[in-house]
């Protein structure tokens, strides 16, 4: 099986609004429309795939908006949290396609042996959770993480100064990475000062 990873960046807070709302907007609801239409269309693909679970994913954004969970772990939450995002937040930039996540431990090895701090390696962002308390996936995937936009330049001046010293597959792995934040980060700093209705101040990463 493989896995396939993408990031977006946008505003985290219109998430958060939109997950703590007692009195939705209506443009909140107009959003909420569209991912559960996002949902919806999920649970359809796995019924066709054969892989739907016991809880629908259409189910699990109602529960992950009233904050009242049914279940201790379950990954249809995840797939409802990415819905909201993929909804308010940037078209995904690829990533690539995986066939073992444990790669990225090794990958973390190697920049720990250059003096990549922790806080700065691949897994403790690509990985590190949802930025809000949901049940736990019961399972590897689907995984997320975020990282602050603030962030992006450390971690890609990080990469790109120890990019030569790396070996074959792992620069091939940590090469787009730095790539891709270096982007990100210059996307950030682009922004600042500016007067906008939002601020792309976080960066979402998926693995399904």
């Amino acid at each position: 099986m493989s896995h396939h990873l993408e990031m977006r960046t946008g505003d985290l807070r219109t998430v958060v609004r939109l997950l703590t709302a007692v009195e939705p907007t209506p443009e909140q609801q107009r959003m909420l429309g569209i991912v559960r239409e996002r949902c919806e269309e999920t649970d359809a693909r796995f019924r066709e795939d054969g892989r739907d679970g016991d809880l629908p994913v259409r189910q699990a954004l109602d529960e992950l908006l009233a904050g009242d969970f049914s279940r201790e772990a379950d990954p249809a939450y995840r797939h409802a949290f990415h819905a909201l995002v993929a909804c308010h937040f940037s078209d995904p930039t690829d990533l690539g396609w995986w066939r073992r996540l444990s790669w990225f431990s090794q990958v973390d090895d190697e920049l720990a042996g250059l003096g990549v701090p922790s806080e700065l390696r691949p897994s403790s962002f690509l990985f590190g959770g949802t930025p809000v308390p949901m049940p736990h996936p019961g399972d590897i995937t689907p995984s997320t993480g975020v990282l602050p936009a603030a962030r992006a330049a450390a971690v890609a001046d990080a990469y790109e100064a120890v990019l030569p010293r790396l070996t074959g597959e792992c620069a091939q792995t940590v090469g787009p990475l730095a790539k891709a934040l270096r982007f990100e980060a210059e996307e950030w700093e682009g922004v600042q000062g500016l007067e906008l209705g939002q601020t792309p101040d976080t960066i979402f990463f998926w693995c399904g």
